[in-house]
């Protein structure tokens, strides 16, 4: 027991160290998705026009997926940038920027959703909550936001 133990211990250190940054937003996103994911399957008994379904589950577990990709893609960013910038030699390190504000936007849209679904349940909602999650998600989406040509809005500049 004390082996398997060590073994978890050593992996998730070592999935935390490579992670840096992303580690934490990763890991609430994972937890979100799942909590998500049980709330919405408690919800569906509570909505009239909708039914529990293997195709809509199905449908919802490669969304969470597809998240998790995103990431990804995030992270793919992040290293063609931090190429980018080592190929003229300068001496720059560049976390993983692109992909913790995809992960914390993620975070952050996962978390209403659990909200919402708790509100379907019939649970009593503080009134700040919902505003508060809003507040962030739209904090985040204005710090992030570059217009189609590639300069930061100028709200942001």
């Amino acid at each position: 027991m004390d082996k398997l133990k060590y073994l978890m211990i050593t992996t998730l250190s070592a999935l935390m160290n490579w992670l840096g940054i992303l580690a934490v937003p990763v890991f609430l996103m994972v937890g979100c998705n799942l909590i998500d994911y049980a709330t919405g399957l408690c919800a569906a008994k509570y909505r009239t026009k909708e039914a529990v379904s293997s195709y809509k589950s199905i449908r919802g577990i490669a969304k969470k997926v597809c998240m998790w990709l995103l990431v990804v893609v995030g992270a793919f960013v992040d290293i063609l940038i931090q190429y980018a910038v080592s190929c003229t030699n300068a001496d720059i390190d560049i976390p993983f920027i692109v992909a913790t504000t995809v992960a914390v936007w993620l975070v952050v849209n996962e978390i209403i959703s659990i909200l919402e679904n708790m509100i379907d349940i019939g649970v009593a909602m503080p009134p700040f909550l919902m505003p508060v999650v809003k507040y962030i998600k739209r904090h985040v989406e204005e710090t992030a936001e570059i217009t189609e040509d590639g300069r930061e809005d100028s709200i942001n500049g």
